[in-house]
């Protein structure tokens, strides 16, 4: 079986759009105003792709609507990527949402890279009617469902959370393998058996964790070499917050932000999951300013071209940096072109403004 040659290959940069505002007031339409002119940006700089979360009911990650707004993006780019990062199955029924995914593929042009989760909210999945020790099992029938009604006519299902009779799913994809599935998994294990099924990989380590991180690379480069020719496309996407800073106290305003923003985050992550109507409250962490800095992709450009090497030295083919942590528009909009323009050319092999 042929193998995929260890040829070097740039590493590219995503911008995750995640909508975080600790203040209601500032309303839907600057939130998403605010998406979008990121997004644009990112397509005039030369950034490969953005990210869209789906987040319900809260005032951090929210997009209730990424297919939307994917196509609103699509609309104002010319060949920017758009992920879903991502969607979570088991809020959806698969023979919409089949639809949805195609319909959305079509009005991108073809640039909708789709990744799937199983939710990660327990405050989110619950209200919505999902708890969360039903989401692994319902999320592996609602991918198994997908996949045969993105690939099969005439599907039908007789399962534990899927029985109906032979439909085909309409329209039919705009080419075979369309849209591009990726999978949101941590573990090595997991991200070697997506990997075997041909997904693209969507992960992170937690709080910078460099031997989770090794772990995670070669898991999906033992599972392609497998694979042969037929997994050589296959790529792995590392998701880190982000910021560029120009001095030590920028860095510390910026350091001091993330730390607010993970005490939001904590709370319904992993947390008690209260939330005062919409807006999750904020609570303290017992991790330090300073560890949280270290574990951060945040500060100067050289400090961040020298962290970004260990990801291009162990193979990360794509790394999806979130400067989206309730600073202003102006400051995330700085972030986003000072590293296209110092950062990205290091790792790229191109200026800034030129795309792959």
């Amino acid at each position: 079986m042929p193998v995929p040659t260890d040829q070097p290959v740039p590493v590219e940069f995503s911008i995750q759009l995640s909508a975080d505002y600790p203040d209601k007031s500032y309303g839907a339409a600057n939130v998403y105003g605010d998406m979008v002119e990121q997004a644009v940006l990112c397509d005039r700089l030369g950034y490969d792709a953005v990210g869209l979360t789906e987040h319900h009911l809260l005032n951090c990650l929210m997009n209730p609507a990424p297919l939307q707004l994917a196509v609103k993006i699509a609309t104002l780019t010319e060949r920017l990527k758009i992920m879903t990062s991502v969607i979570v199955l088991p809020l959806h029924d698969m023979r919409i949402l089949a639809g949805e995914l195609i319909m959305a593929d079509a009005l991108t042009d073809g640039r909708l890279l789709v990744g799937v989760g199983r939710g990660a909210f327990p405050y989110e999945m619950g209200r919505m009617g999902v708890p969360m020790n039903e989401t692994r099992a319902r999320f592996d029938e609602s991918l198994d469902v997908l996949e045969a009604l993105l690939t099969h006519e005439e599907v039908s299902w007789d399962g534990e959370w899927y029985r109906f009779e032979p439909l085909t799913v309409m329209p039919r994809p705009v080419a075979p393998g369309r849209p591009q599935l990726m999978m949101a998994v941590m573990n090595p294990e997991g991200i070697a058996a997506s990997t075997r099924r041909g997904f693209h990989i969507q992960t992170t380590a937690l709080s910078g964790d460099h031997s989770m991180l090794v772990g995670q690379v070669a898991a999906h480069k033992q599972a392609k070499i497998e694979l042969g020719d037929d997994g050589a496309h296959l790529t792995i996407s590392l998701s880190r917050v982000g910021l560029v800073a120009h001095d030590a106290a920028q860095r510390r305003r910026q350091v001091e932000a993330a730390h607010a923003y993970y005490g939001r985050f904590d709370n319904v992550f992993t947390g008690p999951g209260i939330v005062d109507h919409g807006m999750i409250r904020p609570l303290p962490r017992s991790q330090s300013i300073e560890d949280l800095a270290e574990s951060l992709l945040v500060g100067t450009p050289e400090e961040l071209i020298e962290k970004l090497a260990v990801y291009d030295e162990l193979g990360v083919d794509r790394v999806i940096v979130n400067p989206n942590i309730g600073l202003p528009q102006a400051e995330t909009l700085e972030t986003i072109e000072a590293f296209a323009e110092l950062v990205m050319p290091h790792f790229t092999g191109r200026p800034a403004g030129v795309a792959a």
